[in-house]
């Protein structure tokens, strides 16, 4: 693991490079911008590329040695260091698109397979999270935790992209913890991970995502004293596709429920 100065100098450059992505973002949110859909179907728009230009700029200058896997310009491959940026100038395009504020840059650095640092910058929605490992998590430069909830009859419960799990034996082991819990809400993006981290929600479900949406988010509520999982218990891989994260306690009972429905 990169020692402690070499790691924070390297979550400063994060820090920086979400601003400079942030001004960009707020430029085009204020001006409007063209929307073009890439061969997978999703937007992009120029606030997509200049922003992820402005970060791979800085990152690149901070810790030239690492490589930069980025949502719109590709993946890089790590040296022997095994450094790599995970980024995601726009996450949430589509709701930028509509008008909506929940979107963020996602910055993280991952060493081999392992995530060091994230920052989770919402420009418009107007908080910015950062955490490193060892180092807490902070909201705007105040420390938060997640809440102590213990129990899934206080849980309140939050579901992101779930057009997978849909399909998948676990979608009624998924009715079954709502009906279970104090409340339910489908926050989305980057907004119910922020929510987590600083006790706001309890447990967060999505079936449908991306390494780079969640990278920087799951070092966040970690350090926030969250468990921060695939939807089988398995630590996250550049190949990830789902989350379960959660207080300690209701992480773990959620994932038994779910455990046991996928094994009929």
């Amino acid at each position: 693991m990169m020692e402690a100065e070499r790691l924070a100098s390297a979550l400063q450059a994060a820090r920086e490079a979400a601003a400079a992505a942030a001004e960009i973002i707020r430029h085009y949110w204020h001006r409007g911008v063209a929307v073009e859909i890439k061969p997978d179907d999703t937007p992009v728009t120029a606030a997509d590329r200049e922003a992820e230009q402005a970060i791979r700029a800085i990152l690149a200058e901070a810790l030239p040695q690492a490589a930069i896997y980025g949502e719109e310009y590709g993946r890089e491959t790590p040296g022997e260091d095994g450094l790599l940026w995970l980024v995601d100038p726009l996450d949430g395009t589509k709701s930028f698109v509509r008008r909506t504020p929940f979107f963020a840059t996602q910055i993280a650095l991952m060493q081999h397979d392992r995530l060091l640092l994230g920052v989770s910058c919402a420009p418009v929605y107007g908080e910015t999270m950062w955490a490193s490992v060892g180092g807490g998590a902070w909201l705007d430069g105040e420390r938060v935790r997640v809440a102590a909830t213990d129990e899934l009859a206080q849980a309140h419960l939050s579901a992101g992209n779930l057009k997978t799990l849909t399909g998948d034996p676990r979608w009624q082991a998924f009715g079954a913890l709502i009906r279970a819990s104090s409340r339910i809400r489908g926050y989305g993006d980057f907004c119910h991970y922020h929510l987590l981290a600083r006790g706001g929600l309890d447990l967060v479900i999505e079936s449908d995502v991306n390494i780079l949406d969640i990278a920087a988010l799951a070092v966040i509520v970690r350090e926030a004293g969250g468990v921060f999982t695939d939807l089988d218990g398995a630590p996250l891989a550049l190949d990830t596709r789902s989350v379960l994260a959660g207080t300690p306690a209701i992480h773990a009972q959620a994932l038994a429920q779910l455990q046991t429905a996928k094994l009929g």
